[in-house]
């Protein structure tokens, strides 16, 4: 079901289907690899078994929700649930070149979804559920969709220091541009989860048991190298936002394009591009 403007998180549906979100359409492969440290990293931790029903929040173009797949198998089903209608798109069209497991896909908020079938063994989530516009009314409706002792394992930036994707390029927007507007740290947005204290407490008060939380220190790789990652953070990341809100010109897009892909280029080693990550890993059970 697709979002309306008065649907709760309507802004991420917009945003997630609007200009931001089709640069993750045009990307997807290389955000896909980008991210495929993250990948594995849930799907160890939520050890997916054959047979199982699997739901992945905030599926984007489907990478987890196909990766899962392979873990379940025939006798499993795995569904990718996504606010962003073209992502969608895109993840149904990689399912069609599936042999094993292909997943299902549907256009829904987490937020507010109702899925009729069987309730689901195991949900996962890479970065995808720090979008809640209400965090505990979105917990509460995922774990409803579980069954009886089902899992719910996922993945949330931690706080921007440790994560130079984020933090580099805002530096030097900020040099650049000045300070960002003050916000609200625990507001819909990548870092929203990164206080692991504050997530527990929403869990408990969802009504999850047996949770638990990591950090967890891993890369985010772009084997291309440097020169290409500093290339995405031109469409993915903070910088596009810092120079709207700031009214930056070309000038200042270049000149901040320049200085991360210096920065950057120390975390390459000849094969790739290596950039220093942590990630909050989070699980929790339906009583």
């Amino acid at each position: 079901m697709a979002e309306t403007d008065t649907a709760p998180n309507a802004a991420q549906e917009a945003f997630w289907s609007s200009g931001p979100g089709q640069h993750w359409v045009r990307l997807h492969r290389e955000l896909d690899t980008l991210h495929d440290n993250l990948t594995r990293i849930v799907l160890e931790a939520a050890q997916p078994q054959p047979g199982e029903r699997v739901v992945d929040i905030g599926c984007g173009a489907g990478a987890v929700a196909i990766a899962a797949g392979q873990h379940v198998g025939e006798a499993g089903y795995v569904l990718g649930l996504d606010i962003s209608a073209p992502l969608i798109g895109v993840g149904r069209d990689r399912a069609e070149a599936v042999q094993i497991c292909a997943p299902d896909f549907l256009v829904a908020d987490a937020q507010t979804w109702a899925h009729e079938g069987a309730p689901f063994d195991l949900c996962v989530s890479r970065i995808g559920l720090m979008f809640f516009a209400d965090p505990i009314a979105g917990f509460r409706n995922i774990l409803a969709h579980l069954r009886p002792g089902g899992r719910l394992v996922f993945a949330a930036w931690a706080a921007s220091e440790h994560n130079a994707w984020f933090r580099i390029p805002m530096e030097l927007a900020v040099a650049r541009l000045g300070p960002a507007a003050p916000g609200d740290p625990h507001g819909p947005g990548p870092t929203a989860f990164a206080d692991t204290a504050r997530v527990i407490d929403l869990l408990t008060e969802a009504g999850a048991k047996d949770i638990s939380a990591q950090t967890v220190d891993t890369t985010l790789e772009v084997p291309e190298g440097y020169k290409a990652a500093a290339e995405l953070t031109q469409f993915v990341g903070p910088i596009s936002r810092h120079l709207r809100d700031k009214g930056g010109t070309d000038a200042d897009r270049a000149a901040i394009h320049r200085g991360v892909k210096e920065a950057f280029r120390r975390f390459d080693d000849g094969n790739g591009c290596h950039i220093p990550a942590r990630v909050n890993l989070f699980s929790a059970t339906r009583p």
